[in-house]
């Protein structure tokens, strides 16, 4: 038997799916931050600076709040607002749609709710590309920010935008940035809290954890789907997956990604692993379900 029909079965089987969503599963879904699509809308940025992708090009200090603008609010309207090139969102809920699932996600582009996930079940642990927020921040609070960055990309000239389309935090007055967790300075608000809550529990109820002598009995059928995380913050989920796995003898990890998919050994009996694009996976999976 292959692993994605292992990966079928243990999907079909499962009481309830937790999936970790990270940076491959947008990069599968065509939001590449380089290559062809980034010479496309930043090719006045790359011709000034040389910046060789979208990521690193948003580290730089740029000589004016105008310009840092007109870079972020294309940055921003492009992994945000537009649709995404390939259907790869859809056919992840079309898996999961009939399942008791859940979702958390170190991504910050919205496609889960743009694809018509339930809000309720997600849980965006980094921030999001359309909120701003307080530079400081003087308060625990974030902002929609779609209209003014559709201004922006519709007003900006040379590089830049007008000065008085600059955001500006109404409480303080101060500069606002996007609400990404990058420092201490990320803004956690009444939303991030309450999804928080709602992943907290739905691990708990599904785990079914009770105590003996200190010891975690976890008894719960539950599949811990890995999409696409990478090596910068595997704390957030990756790490997690592995650990509860080993400590409930009926969970399954499976991952899924294109260059860094692995397991530890001490699962390595109740793991999944597929070495390969996730886009490709899935709609073999949606195949392979009407078999």
């Amino acid at each position: 038997m292959d692993n994605i029909q292992k990966l079928h079965q243990a999907m079909q089987s499962a009481d309830a799916i937790v999936v970790g969503a990270g940076a491959g599963l947008s990069t599968s879904a065509g939001f590449t931050y380089s290559g062809e699509r980034f010479q496309r809308h930043f090719a006045d940025f790359i011709r000034q600076y040389g910046f060789t992708d979208m990521y690193s090009a948003g580290f730089y200090p740029f000589p004016s709040e105008e310009e840092h603008w007109a870079y972020w609010s294309r940055h921003i309207y492009y992994n945000r607002y537009v649709p995404a090139p390939k259907p790869v969102y859809d056919n992840l809920l079309k898996l999961l749609q009939e399942k008791d699932y859940f979702v958390i996600t170190t991504n910050v582009d919205h496609q889960f709710q743009k694809a018509g996930f339930d809000k309720q079940r997600l849980f965006y642990t980094q921030g999001d590309y359309g909120l701003f927020q307080c530079a400081k921040p003087c308060h625990q609070k974030t902002y929609d920010n779609e209209e003014l960055v559709k201004r922006m990309i519709a007003e900006q000239m040379d590089m830049r935008i007008p000065s008085e389309l600059v955001p500006r935090c109404p409480v303080c007055g101060g500069p606002m940035k996007v609400n990404l967790r990058a420092d201490e300075t990320f803004v956690e608000d009444e939303g991030w809290h309450a999804a928080s809550e709602r992943y907290t529990d739905f691990i708990r109820r599904h785990l079914n954890a009770e105590t003996r002598y200190g010891t975690p009995l976890l008894n719960g059928k539950i599949l811990f789907l890995d999409l696409g995380s990478g090596g910068n913050t595997p704390i957030i989920f990756k790490i997690p997956f592995i650990q509860w796995t080993m400590q409930a003898p009926n969970a399954v990890y499976a991952t899924v990604n294109l260059g860094e998919a692995f397991t530890v050994d001490q699962i390595a009996d109740r793991s999944i692993v597929i070495n390969g694009d996730i886009g490709d996976v899935l709609e073999t999976l949606i195949a392979r379900r009407g078999e």
